[in-house]
């Protein structure tokens, strides 16, 4: 462990929760995995103790790897079908592999971002704030 990780509190959290969150490392004290498993999350850090149940990047993570995946794969798709005019069959053996596999490939750098993004904005559940709609009906109401 370096001194330079660490501030008066304690550790110095992530300036960098892309970088972070794609090397798989903890938000909070950037040594710690992240994951205890090719996508399941560590329940805490094993070196810092920061609890990962803040965590929710819901479909997130699978929505941007298919996003990016999809014209690429599109894209030779298309150059194969043109180039080598093969029967559309062969497209199960050649495009989808590449897919999923890009996909795969995709899936634990995105939600190591997007797990890193949330603690790094401090993110959180929304909720309806009763008090300040509350105030706001009685400003247009005078």
């Amino acid at each position: 462990m370096t001194q330079s990780r660490y501030s008066a509190e304690g550790f110095t959290p992530t300036d960098n929760p892309m970088k972070t969150g794609i090397q798989g490392l903890c938000p909070r004290c950037q040594m710690g995995r992240l994951f205890s498993g090719y996508l399941k999350l560590a329940p805490r850090c094993e070196v810092c103790g920061l609890d990962y149940s803040f965590a929710d990047p819901a479909d997130g993570p699978a929505f941007f790897a298919m996003t990016i995946a999809a014209v690429p794969a599109l894209g030779f798709g298309v150059w194969f079908q043109v180039t080598f005019g093969l029967p559309l069959w062969a497209h199960l053996f050649t495009t989808l592999p590449l897919t999923v596999l890009s996909c795969m490939a995709l899936l634990r750098p995105l939600k190591g971002w997007l797990v890193c993004s949330q603690f790094f904005h401090k993110a959180e559940e929304g909720s309806i704030d009763f008090e300040w709609h509350a105030k706001a009906k009685q400003s247009l109401e005078k």
